[in-house]
C-alpha cells in the first residue's frame, strides 16, 4: 500500500504552498506548524537543499473523535504535508494516507475516520 497521496503541480512553491494554505480551512484543516527544510539543513549542517516544506495539518473536529476512540492516536497526528520543489521545476505535494498509517491500529471506529480524512486531503491535493 502506498503511504502517501501526492500531486505534481506545475507551479512555483510559494504559489502552491498559499493555494494549499487556502484550501486547507475549507476541508476543515489548520496548519499547526511548518518546517523549512532547506533553511534547517543550511542553518544545521550548511548544506545547500531544494526548497523543501512539510506542514502539520488538523482537522480538529476529526482529530477529537479519533482521540475519544483511540487514547494514544495523538502520537500519529498531525496529517504531515510535504510541499518540495522538483528537479524539473515542478512542486509535489505529498500527504500522508491516513489509512496506510492506522493499519496498525486495531480499532475500526479510527479506520473510519481515516477513511474520512483522506477523502478530505485527497480533495484538497487533487483541487490545486
Amino acid at each position: 500500500m502506498k503511504y502517501y497521496i501526492e500531486k505534481v503541480k506545475q507551479a512555483g512553491f510559494d504559489e502552491t504552498i498559499e493555494e494549499l494554505k487556502d484550501k486547507l480551512p475549507e476541508a476543515g484543516f489548520g496548519v499547526l506548524t511548518e518546517i523549512d527544510f532547506q533553511e534547517k539543513f543550511k542553518e544545521k549542517f550548511d548544506v545547500n537543499f531544494r526548497r523543501y516544506n512539510v506542514l502539520g495539518a488538523c482537522n480538529p473536529s476529526l482529530g477529537y473523535k479519533a482521540i475519544q476512540a483511540e487514547d494514544k492516536i495523538a502520537t500519529m497526528l498531525p496529517c504531515n504535508i510535504v510541499v518540495q520543489e522538483t528537479e524539473d521545476g515542478n512542486t509535489s505535494v505529498a500527504a500522508v494516507d491516513p489509512v496506510a498509517s492506522m493499519q496498525a491500529v486495531d480499532n475500526e471506529e479510527v479506520i473510519n475516520i481515516a477513511k474520512e480524512i483522506k477523502r478530505l486531503l485527497e480533495g484538497v491535493i487533487n483541487d490545486l
